[in-house]
């Protein structure tokens, strides 16, 4: 018996766990609260995609009317049944060879996703065959998907179910009404698998994490199943959802489901639940709604304060059955991968963010506003505790926006630790990220960034309070690109206020930056307004007028009108197929129109407007108070004598080999000892901090002009690459 049972509700992630449930049992273990935890959501595709899973489906009854793809996939659907299993275990990783089979063709049945092969198939000629096998499956995997939401389900989605009905659900009526109705299909695996998982663990109470609308439905479901079924066990709902879009509850029906429903970070709440099982009498609650005399109360009236990051432990994946996640690639896109390919420990480098100030963004709700970062030798003892719990050796720090200087310093102690790891996360695009502390990212196993350009407008970049400027991302992109670290950025259209010009303008500015390579991977999304935004609290000052309706459930995000009357809807498909195309490194000379069956004016920015932003002359100046570190190794070194006119001095060769090259320099042999000493005392092994200023110091107590020295032709080739100022 466990006392609480942790729960992800279908559908999230294929390729690893949701981490909600893995950081609040890592929390648990710190106060000795017993707990278990399931992924629900990988279990029911386990489940649905087996070969006993499509049996069942192909005989599941079907009076629609069916297209011509969805014939093809019955007739062929032996084919499935046959495959299915060695399919799930390849993408598991669980049976690698079987990618020459799915690569030579005429091994899995193909419907209408695969019409999309002749456009892509140039795209895998630097990914692999494992790749191009796990494209290919997911294809397959795909077309099945298009089947069941034909003919079983049509609410199902790999990363989601029923996501319409949680979706700015101002009202509970929809979801209600749909949750008095039979139980689907992938209701009634979902639910089996409840019930014998809580026949097994016998909670007292069951919390579920809804980070998103696609598992809102699947929540409320399974909590209806143990209120009929296990009546005496409390449930709970906590998470991304309604900490964004159930501040406003008011629907007492919410609690024919749910007893408690807890908003912002989760550690204290569900602790003070976890005490009221023992308890009854208790009446300590942290941000909890709950029905109280048959009315909806929200009770936030204990007085102990929230944990601190150092504080909530180390995520705790035990339990959910790693080896059984299934990597897929969707698009032959590398960046895009990252979030379907692969398992990935998840980590947060500082709760909140920094910056927290963009006027689209939450930024009013604790996840944003409440900023505090983890000292990074405590976030890489954690890196190493999970490397020893799961085996796995990658890293997705899921923060809002890194921190650089956090970024640093836990790049700085992975080196110090010898770990070999892989990591990416969020970042902004800021010019704290110079060519030398992205080559110190990289070096300690950093392989990619996302973050926001948003609009490349610098206009609406200032009213969005961005804090950057295109010129500044140009740069900032460039240096990660150099140091080679994979770049996405989140794009931006149709903020109030955003002319057709600045559309424009603002596609162009993402053209030259893929045609110059220095970005890799975008994504084009619509502006949305959020309740809990500077627009969506104010939005008269951003020349919207938004659409008011009564808030009994769900608040989140707001239809409104822009006062410029543009249509933004129809730039979607345009911006997203030239910016497919853009990421593939094509059709840069297609002229900007040729994307849209509209008229648009033509772009003023010029076309070298990039190059131009790249091509500012570095200075050869240093802070005095940057910090110089050393992450290369000890050179080799060799004397000689150097003659000229008559004159003879001592020199010596230093050889320095790095992963990717050699470098030789020659020094008169007095600066060669005293560097070859400095080295040592800057290398990134060594815990004290030494300055540039300090450096300076130092050598001209034995020698002059400084500046000719470091700066000369010989260190160049070491500077922004092993020699480092941060």
């Amino acid at each position: 018996m466990k006392n609480l049972l942790l729960i992800t509700p279908p559908f999230t992630q294929l390729n690893t766990p949701y981490p909600a449930t893995a950081y609040l049992k890592g929390f648990l273990n710190t106060k000795n609260i017993s707990s278990f935890q399931m992924d629900l959501g990988i279990e029911v595709i386990l489940e649905l995609f087996s070969k006993k899973g499509l049996e069942r489906i192909f005989q599941t009854p079907n009076s629609q009317l069916l297209t011509p793809n969805i014939e093809r996939i019955i007739a062929l659907q032996n084919d499935y049944i046959q495959t299915i299993d060695a399919v799930i275990a390849f993408l598991q990783g669980k049976n690698p060879t079987l990618a020459r089979q799915i690569c030579s063709g005429n091994f899995l049945p193909e419907a209408s996703r695969f019409d999309q092969l002749d456009d892509m198939e140039y795209a895998f000629g630097t990914m692999g065959m494992q790749d191009k096998a796990k494209h290919l499956a997911t294809l397959y995997l795909e077309d099945l998907s298009d089947y069941i939401v034909a003919c079983v389900d049509e609410n199902f989605g790999f990363s989601r179910y029923a996501e319409r009905l949680g979706r700015s659900a101002n009202s509970f009526d929809e979801l209600y009404h749909q949750l008095n109705q039979k139980s689907t299909y992938i209701d009634e695996i979902t639910l089996s698998l409840l019930n014998k998982k809580l026949t097994e663990i016998q909670p007292k109470l069951v919390c579920f994490s809804v980070p998103f609308p696609g598992n809102l439905y699947s929540a409320f479901r399974c909590a209806q199943f143990i209120k009929t079924n296990f009546p005496h066990i409390k449930t709970a709902m906590g998470g991304g959802f309604p900490n964004t879009e159930l501040r406003d509850l008011k629907d007492k029906r919410v609690f024919e489901f749910f007893d408690f429903i807890t908003l912002d970070d989760g550690e204290l709440p569900i602790e003070l639940l976890a005490s009221s099982l023992h308890l009854p009498s208790s009446d300590q609650y942290k941000r909890t709604f709950l029905l109280e005399n048959n009315e909806v109360v929200y009770k936030n009236n204990s007085t102990q304060h929230d944990y601190k990051q150092s504080e909530v432990g180390t995520p705790d994946y035990s339990d959910l059955k790693l080896d059984n996640y299934i990597s897929v690639i969707e698009i032959a896109n590398p960046m895009h991968s990252l979030w379907s390919d692969g398992r990935w420990n998840k980590l947060t480098m500082a709760h909140g963010c920094y910056w927290g100030k963009c006027t689209f963004c939450d930024i009013s709700l604790d996840y944003i506003k409440l900023y505090e970062p983890i000292a990074a030798k405590t976030l890489v003892d954690r890196m190493e505790e999970l490397i020893a719990q799961t085996g796995e050796n990658g890293f997705h720090f899921v923060d809002e926006a890194a921190p650089p200087a956090l970024m640093r310093e836990v790049a700085l102690e992975i080196l110090r630790r010898k770990l070999t790891v892989s990591w990416w996360t969020n970042i902004r695009f800021e010019k704290s990220f110079s060519a030398d502390l992205c080559q110190l990212l990289k070096a300690s196993g950093c392989i990619a960034v996302s973050g926001g350009l948003e609009v490349a407008s610098d206009r609406l970049l200032e009213l969005i309070k961005k804090g950057v400027t295109v010129e500044q991302v140009a740069q900032v992109t460039r240096n990660f690109t150099e140091s080679g670290i994979m770049v996405h950025a989140y794009l931006m259209y149709g903020y109030p206020t955003q002319t057709i010009q600045e559309t424009v303008d603002s596609l162009e500015m993402v053209r030259q930056l893929f045609e110059l390579g220095i970005l890799q991977s975008g994504f084009w999304h619509q502006f949305a307004m959020t309740a809990h935004s500077p627009v969506g609290m104010f939005p008269e000052e951003f020349g919207v007028i938004p659409q008011q309706n009564e808030i009994t459930f769900a608040n989140n995000d707001i239809q409104f009108t822009d006062k410029t009357g543009i249509n933004h809807d129809k730039f979607s498909f345009g911006l997203k197929k030239s910016l497919f195309n853009y990421m593939h490194g094509i059709c840069f000379d297609y002229e900007l129109q040729d994307w849209f069956d509209f008229k648009i004016p033509k772009t003023k920015v010029a076309p070298d407007y990039i190059i131009s932003c790249l091509e500012k002359e570095e200075l050869f100046t240093t802070k005095p108070t940057a910090k110089i570190v050393w992450i290369g190794g000890k050179p080799s070194t060799e004397f000689y004598t150097k003659s000229k006119k008559g004159q003879s001095w001592e020199m010596m060769k230093l050889t320095f080999h790095s992963k990717i090259e050699t470098v030789e320099i020659s020094l008169e042999k007095e600066k060669a000892i005293w560097f070859v000493e400095l080295l040592q005392k800057l290398s990134v092994f060594n815990l004290q901090s030494i300055t540039f200023s300090q450096i300076k110091s130092d050598y001209e107590t034995q020698f002059d002009d400084f500046e000719l020295f470091w700066y000369s032709k010989s260190l160049r080739n070491l500077h922004s690459n092993l020699l480092l100022k941060l």
